[in-house]
C-alpha cells in the first residue's frame, strides 16, 4: 500500500522516462507536478527505502523493475476509468483526466480487472493512449506527429500529445477526433501551419495543433 503522494510521484516518474536507462532529474520531476526541488528530494529518500527507484547523484532517478509495476498499475486503472467515464457515463474526452486522477488510487484489484472485462479489455484509453494490461504490458502503434507528414501524406488520428481540456475543447470545435482520416494538403513555410482535409473538408491547423496531433500511416 502506498500514499496517494506517493503513488503520484512514480507515476510522474513512469510518464517521464522515456528509457528506463535513463535517470529523470529532480527538477524535471517537480515541475511535472509542480511542486518544490526539495519536496521531490525528500519523497526520493522515501521511494528509495521503498525500493521504488534508483537515485545516483548525476544521474537521476530511475524506476526499478518493482517501482514500474506499480507505475504501469496506476496508469492502467486511470485509463481504464477515463474508458468508463467516456463509454458508460457519457463523459466526454476533456472531462475524464482530473475525475480518473482520484478513482486511480482505489486499492482493489478484484474492482480494476472486472472493470477490464466489462469495457471489453479496451487497449487505448480516450485520449489514444495505450493501456497497460495486468502484467504491466503495453500495446504500443506507430505514430507519428500531423507536423512531420508530408504533403498528400494520409493517416488516421489515434493519439494526443497534449490532454488539456483546452486542447481537447478546441479539437471538438473543429470536428478533429481520434478515428478520423487525416490528409495534408499544404504546408506552410511562413509559420508551419498545415492545411488538412478532414470529414471532407480542408481546414488549417497552427503548427502548436499539428505537435500535438499523432497520426497512423500505414
Amino acid at each position: 500500500m502506498f500514499s496517494q503522494s506517493e503513488e503520484n510521484y512514480i507515476k510522474a516518474i513512469y510518464h517521464l522516462e522515456v528509457s528506463p536507462n535513463k535517470g529523470i532529474s529532480t527538477n524535471a520531476i517537480a515541475e511535472k507536478l509542480e511542486t518544490k526541488a526539495s519536496s521531490v528530494t525528500d519523497m526520493i529518500k522515501k521511494l528509495s527505502e521503498k525500493e521504488l527507484v534508483a537515485y545516483k547523484k548525476y544521474q537521476g532517478v530511475k524506476l526499478t523493475f518493482h517501482g514500474r509495476k506499480v507505475a504501469a498499475n496506476i496508469v492502467r486503472k486511470h485509463r481504464l476509468w477515463e474508458v468508463f467515464l467516456v463509454e458508460k457515463l457519457n463523459f466526454s474526452w476533456d472531462e475524464v483526466h482530473d475525475v480518473a486522477e482520484q478513482l486511480e488510487h482505489i486499492q482493489s484489484p478484484k474492482l480494476i480487472n472486472q472493470l477490464d472485462a466489462l469495457l471489453g479489455f479496451p487497449t487505448h484509453d480516450p485520449h489514444g493512449d495505450p493501456i497497460p494490461d495486468k502484467d504491466g504490458n503495453l500495446n504500443m502503434i506507430d505514430k507519428k506527429l500531423l507536423s512531420t507528414l508530408e504533403i498528400n501524406e494520409i493517416g488516421l488520428c489515434v493519439g494526443v500529445e497534449d490532454s488539456s481540456s483546452e486542447f481537447l475543447q478546441y479539437l471538438d470545435k473543429k470536428n478533429i477526433e481520434l478515428g478520423k482520416t487525416i490528409k495534408v494538403i499544404e504546408k506552410e513555410e511562413f509559420d508551419n501551419s498545415v492545411i488538412i482535409e478532414i470529414n471532407q473538408k480542408r481546414i488549417s491547423v497552427s503548427n502548436k495543433i499539428a505537435n500535438n496531433l499523432y497520426i497512423k500511416t500505414s
